[in-house]
């Protein structure tokens, strides 16, 4: 069965469900957005399986971004105990990194991602032509997250962004086919390693525990996804600069990537930082009720720290 939502299914549906065509093919197309991740959607999608009888032989197919690839990979987790699911990513931020590593859920009104599953999916393929579609918008967003991959364990990665932005900005195709491979070999690294997040992998939260509070404080839907990570990524620098573990100059260094991929580098002006500190006190990388943030001591080393001072993080959360 193909889960898409109703741009993506414009686009391609029609070419997809051609190739399809020996198949059994059903389809669902769910509504656009990040405030329609929810277990009421997911339902929709388990609502559909069951009607057309399918069993346990049956593949779902994502066709769309993350918030198709995390709904589409719930369900086929929870779909009698667990369905092959495939994903084709067709935005940048999808590609790179929710289509990839088996996480998958939905939101809460209490926060992001609360409710889900580890799923891998069968395959995952990545076509660069469909990024020709995406607005400016959607396609910086998806920058935030082939930076983080830098930010988090390879400086040379960092280096060949600072050089090479305007080649993506402009979306070149060598340019991009290199950034996209680089940033899933990156993240299968550590996923090798870490399957369920019990170590390693924690740190590609890296300007996440922020970043889902953002989105949580102003309603889902209002910043994008990548947007609220540009900004987490500009507040874990300025945590770790204000800790004395980055330079003012690796600091800025990292601002100015942000801000030529055309991401904020500040909160919404009429965000509540109260509501921000809130959601990070409910934030599910909790441990033991201690909140755990991935700070970075230079572009390419990042570690995981529970050690800061609550002070000085509500003083950089109240700066944003």
């Amino acid at each position: 069965m193909i889960v898409t939502n109703e741009t993506v299914a414009r686009l391609y549906l029609k070419k997809v469900e051609a190739a399809l065509g020996n198949y059994d093919v059903k389809t669902v197309v769910l509504a656009d957005g990040e405030r329609y991740k929810t277990l009421e959607t997911v339902t929709t999608i388990l609502d559909r399986l069951l009607e057309h009888r399918f069993n346990r032989d049956c593949t779902l197919l994502a066709l769309g971004g993350g918030v198709v690839g995390d709904m589409s990979g719930f369900a086929a987790a929870c779909y009698q105990r667990g369905v092959d699911l495939i994903q084709v990513p067709t935005t940048l931020l999808s590609q790179v990194d929710s289509s990839v590593g088996g996480k998958t859920g939905v939101n809460h009104r209490l926060g992001k991602n609360m409710i889900g599953a580890f799923h891998q999916p069968a395959g995952v393929v990545i076509d660069v032509d469909t990024l020709a579609t995406l607005s400016a918008r959607e396609y910086s967003a998806g920058i935030a997250e082939v930076i983080k991959y830098a930010l988090i364990n390879d400086g040379a990665f960092f280096d060949w962004l600072s050089g090479n932005i305007e080649k993506i900005m402009a979306r070149e195709y060598a340019a991009l086919l290199f950034c996209i491979s680089r940033s899933c070999r990156n993240k299968a690294r550590l996923i090798e390693a870490d399957e369920r997040e019990d170590g390693q992998r924690a740190l590609l939260n890296l300007g996440h525990t922020f970043g889902h509070a953002i989105e949580a404080a102003s309603g889902y839907g209002k910043v994008l996804h990548g947007e609220a990570v540009a900004i987490g990524l500009c507040l874990a620098a300025e945590l770790s600069c204000s800790m004395g573990l980055l330079s003012g100059s690796d600091k800025d260094r990292i601002y100015s990537l942000v801000k030529r991929a055309g991401l904020p580098v500040n909160a919404p002006k009429d965000i509540s930082h109260r509501a921000m500190m809130e959601f990070m006190r409910h934030d599910k990388k909790i441990d033991k009720g201690v909140l755990r943030l991935v700070l970075l001591k230079e572009p390419g080393v990042s570690f995981i720290c529970s050690q800061f001072e609550n002070d000085l993080l509500e003083e950089v959360v109240t700066a944003a």
